[in-house]
């Protein structure tokens, strides 16, 4: 089996356990108060389930429900994905997107919500955050090469569980032939998509803060090496005289000590007298 093959065999069982709950989102994502809020989860299938009832049951939600769909166990990284945040297709145009944001503002507006203003500060913090991705063109073409990605995946993941079928002398159908059972993996396939994609922008923005710090440090270093020299340098100047009247000093006392008891040496040298001679004939 190639290479290419044995990553795509991996990523279809990282998408099938995903969806059958047993793969949660990374720990290092999720603060202490968010991974509580994802111990609810075990059961994906029926996550899910309940999700798209209460979608599909209230075309119209209420504050309150809508609330619930924002805040509920597993929102932190299902709010991740703007178009899931606004109930709107992938494909939605701008103009749509905002009047959906729109409708929801004027339900889950803090103001609309005395009671529960707290959450409803929340959710609305939530859906601002989605449209203003969608209003950022860069953000958007992501978020829409996402499915694209996504779908890409799983006909990977269906091409490779109907081989794993065949293999096993079984035939028919899968589960993702059907447009529910394919909805539904194409959402567990785009909801980790995002999360793996949060996770790596944390990590950038993690290892950007830790360089950040570091040469913050260095530029520390520089600095008070820089500030000692200019001390030393000041002090070395400010002293100047006092070394040169202290040099003058030693050189004298050294010299009247080597002129000390020898009339020979320097100022104390004094030659002596000369006789003139004188020469009697006889």
């Amino acid at each position: 089996m190639s290479g290419r093959r044995r990553a795509f065999v991996r990523l279809s069982s990282a998408i099938v356990s995903f969806r059958n709950g047993r793969d949660a989102l990374p720990a290092t994502l999720l603060s202490v108060e968010q991974r509580h809020r994802f111990v609810d989860m075990s059961d994906f299938d029926q996550f899910y389930s309940d999700l798209k009832k209460t979608e599909n049951k209230d075309a119209k939600l209420t504050s309150k429900q809508q609330l619930d769909r924002l805040l509920k166990p597993g929102s932190t990284y299902l709010n991740l994905n703007p178009f899931e945040v606004l109930q709107i297709d992938p494909e939605t145009d701008l103009a749509t997107a905002r009047k959906k944001y729109k409708q929801l503002s004027l339900l889950i507006h803090p103001d609309r919500n005395a009671a529960e203003i707290e959450r409803a500060q929340k959710a609305f913090d939530v859906i601002k955050k989605a449209m203003e991705q969608l209003e950022d063109p860069d953000e958007l073409g992501r978020c829409r090469d996402t499915y694209t990605e996504a779908r890409a995946r799983l006909a990977i993941a269906m091409s490779e569980k109907r081989r794993k079928q065949k293999k096993d002398g079984r035939s028919g159908p899968i589960e993702e032939d059907t447009p529910e059972g394919y909805n539904k993996a194409l959402w567990v396939t785009v909801t980790k998509m995002f999360a793996d994609r949060e996770k790596k922008r944390r990590g950038l923005e993690e290892r950007a803060n830790e360089e950040k710090k570091r040469l913050a440090e260095d530029q520390r270093v520089a600095a008070e090496k820089r500030k000692m020299e200019e001390e030393y340098q000041k002090t070395y100047e400010e002293t100047r005289d006092d070394r040169r009247g202290s040099w003058r000093d030693f050189v004298s006392k050294k010299a009247k000590k080597a002129s000390k008891g020898n009339t020979f040496a320097g100022a104390g040298f004094r030659p002596p007298k000369s006789k003139l001679e004188t020469s009697t004939k006889k």
